[in-house]
């Protein structure tokens, strides 16, 4: 409806959309969908998971760092056991990986490497089947944690173009594990 120009406006404003017709977000804004409190990392409740993410997202690069390091012992121990919470936070790691602003993310491609890379859990059952009776079945995370790497993979061609040689580095090593 159009009104008298000595008259307000009653329309809503939009914001206005970028060009590339994709509404930008906030980073990790979907850090609260995830029951964090209800699966277990490899210290128990992974409650703890959203702050470090957090740390990583805006940390100076120390915090950052730190932050990562911590995180890769809660999802990914020693490089290659995976826990019940790593499925969950491999989206959040993705986008943190694609920000410029971030200040690791080189080795966040590398975790994310590690988590495509992980068959502990598969070679254990392997020998020892009964592992696959167990409740909590560590071979179904590992399972869903690789399926997670492998979701957001279209993205690696923008990641390995980087300007940062390290960067398209870790995730040109990135694309051969997930070749595997």
């Amino acid at each position: 409806m159009r009104t008298a120009p000595d008259q307000p406006s009653n329309e809503r404003t939009s914001c206005p959309v970028p060009t590339t017709g994709v509404a930008r977000t906030t980073p990790l804004a979907a850090l609260s969908r995830v029951p964090w409190g209800e699966i277990q990392d490899s210290t128990g409740c992974a409650a703890a998971i959203p702050l470090l993410l957090n740390s990583l997202a805006w940390g100076d690069r120390e915090t950052a760092e730190a932050a990562l390091g911590d995180l890769r012992r809660r999802i990914c121990q020693y490089g290659f056991v995976v826990e019940q919470a790593t499925a969950a936070t491999v989206p959040f790691l993705w986008e943190l990986a694609q920000l410029p602003e971030v200040t690791c993310r080189a080795e966040i491609i590398q975790l994310l490497r590690s988590i495509a890379g992980a068959r502990q859990w598969e070679s254990t059952a392997a020998v020892y089947p009964k592992l696959l009776n167990h409740r909590e079945n560590p071979v179904v995370w590992e399972r869903r944690a690789r399926q997670a790497v492998r979701a957001k993979s279209g993205v690696l061609s923008r990641l390995m173009a980087d300007d940062d040689s390290e960067i398209a580095h870790a995730t040109t090593e990135l694309a051969r594990t997930l070749d595997e």
